[in-house]
């Protein structure tokens, strides 16, 4: 592990966090079930928005499914999700939210299951690539939230540690991670997820979206961090 500098970091989930997509996936991985013979409700789907690919599919199906189907249904969904990638909407204020961390000294890093393409279209939607100064992906660690290690990773990429940082998501998966690592969780409604279910799993404050947390920045953990 690299050596750690002085310095605060802003570690971001990605989708339902910054770019408006869970609903996409919902929608496109019930698709994919449903053309691999399955019947998975939309609710259980939502719910599981976050995991890794696998860990998706294993959450949903259980671990006496045929695992046979895994590279299939994967890969409908990253077909059917992969037909709207250039239509993807940032949500209200994410891409100012960064800017402004980034004004305040802050690392910004991404830590998302998404990977490959699919993480080249959220970065094209977010539009802040000068102000981001790493991603951990789905390609960089062995296993993805709600294991710690894409927070790990993000860390890594900021080179801080992690009493020295936030991680901002929008799933009771990202909360858990952040726990994990032992990096002060922050939560998003704009992933649908329910307040009530992100502050049990962890989230030290619960924001509407990115735009409602960058309005209220001065009064956040991020501020309070500041002041130490």
């Amino acid at each position: 592990m690299s050596a750690r500098r002085a310095g605060r970091a802003a570690l971001f989930d990605v989708d339902g966090t910054l770019v408006d997509t869970n609903h996409l996936h919902v929608t496109t991985w019930w698709e994919a079930f449903r053309q691999a013979g399955h019947r998975v409700s939309t609710h259980a789907i939502h719910r599981s928005i976050g995991l890794g690919s696998t860990d998706l599919i294993e959450h949903l199906l259980g671990e006496d499914r045929d695992t046979d189907q895994d590279e299939q249904i994967s890969s409908a969904h990253k077909a059917l999700y992969g037909a709207y990638s250039d239509r993807l909407a940032p949500l209200d204020g994410a891409h100012d939210l960064l800017h402004a961390l980034a004004d305040r000294g802050w690392r910004n890093v991404l830590a998302t299951s998404a990977g490959g393409r699919e993480l080249d279209a959220l970065r094209r939607a977010i539009d802040a690539d000068e102000v981001i100064v790493g991603t951990a992906s789905a390609d960089d660690v062995a296993d993805g939230k709600p294991a710690p290690d894409p927070v790990h990773r993000a860390l890594e990429l900021a080179e801080v540690a992690a009493d020295d940082a936030v991680f901002v998501g929008d799933t009771v998966w990202d909360m858990q991670a952040a726990v994990r690592a032992g990096v002060r969780p922050v939560a998003l409604l704009s992933g649908g997820i329910p307040r009530a279910d992100l502050t049990e799993a962890g989230a030290e404050a619960v924001y509407r979206d990115p735009a409602d947390l960058l309005a209220r920045l001065d009064d956040s953990v991020f501020a309070r961090l500041e002041e130490r």
